[in-house]
């Protein structure tokens, strides 16, 4: 009678090289994953927690290039969800990314990527590398659907995603990732270039970014190893991807 009444949901089911880890609500997976990779736990571990609120995940990486390379990952994270939302969401859904792992729904920020790994030395290849996935299903403390305090936030249900199940949303992430990780492996990150380019937000705008202590100019563009291209007046500073970096004992 009840499944009549209520969609039963599977358990998650992810593609081969992943091996998911569900953990409670008061559970960071963030950290969980920080900490399994620091006592040697294999590459493709997601560690995840879905409440009412939110969907939270970490995939542990093992890279084998120095850290400024291996950070390609959380691009490919962050395309891999915008994909992922493509082919869940209502087709009039835009989804950008910000370059240090911010996430837009219709031009609010509903979640982040973030990264930590064992070395924050960009020329040193680390034991490992974690990219967690942190996404709003309902408005920060709140659950009525209003924007609350925060009018640029916003969250899945606000923006007509309500419908969509969290759990086949991480599947398709990880599904869409690994297909971005094999493409890196085989050809370069020349389509992830194209394909990132095209959803990155606020290219050609005046930002201020919080690394070293908080810096402005405008975003000019990338370079091959998705550094920022940051212009103060005649000066362009080039802003590496691994400054987005948590320490990894730090997480």
């Amino acid at each position: 009678m009840i499944d009549d009444i209520f969609e039963v949901e599977q358990p998650a089911s992810f593609p081969p090289l992943f091996t998911g880890e569900a953990v409670s609500e008061t559970t960071d997976p963030f950290a969980k994953a920080c900490a399994q990779a620091m006592i040697g736990v294999d590459a493709g571990l997601l560690v995840h927690s879905i409440s009412p609120d939110s969907i939270r995940a970490a995939i542990v990486f093992a890279p084998e290039s120095p850290l400024e390379q291996a950070m390609i990952a959380l691009i490919a994270c962050g395309v891999g969800f915008q994909n992922a939302m493509g082919a869940l969401a209502p087709a009039e859904v835009a989804v950008h990314l910000g370059w240090q792992g911010e996430i837009y729904v219709n031009g609010g920020k509903a979640g982040r990527l973030r990264a930590a790994a064992s070395s924050d030395d960009p020329s040193v290849e680390p034991d490992w590398l974690v990219i967690g996935l942190e996404l709003d299903l309902l408005p920060r403390g709140r659950g009525d659907g209003e924007a609350g305090d925060n009018p640029n936030d916003t969250c899945l249900m606000m923006e007509g995603c309500g419908d969509i199940s969290p759990i086949r949303l991480l599947e398709a992430w990880s599904r869409h990732t690994l297909v971005w990780l094999n493409d890196i492996n085989t050809d370069g990150p020349r389509a992830l270039h194209e394909q990132w380019r095209g959803l990155v937000k606020d290219i050609g705008k005046d930002i201020t970014l919080a690394v070293e202590g908080g810096i402005s100019g405008t975003f000019v563009g990338i370079d091959d190893a998705f550094g920022l291209l940051l212009r103060d007046g005649i000066q362009t500073r080039l802003i590496p991807l691994s400054s987005c970096l948590e320490i990894g004992d730090q997480p």
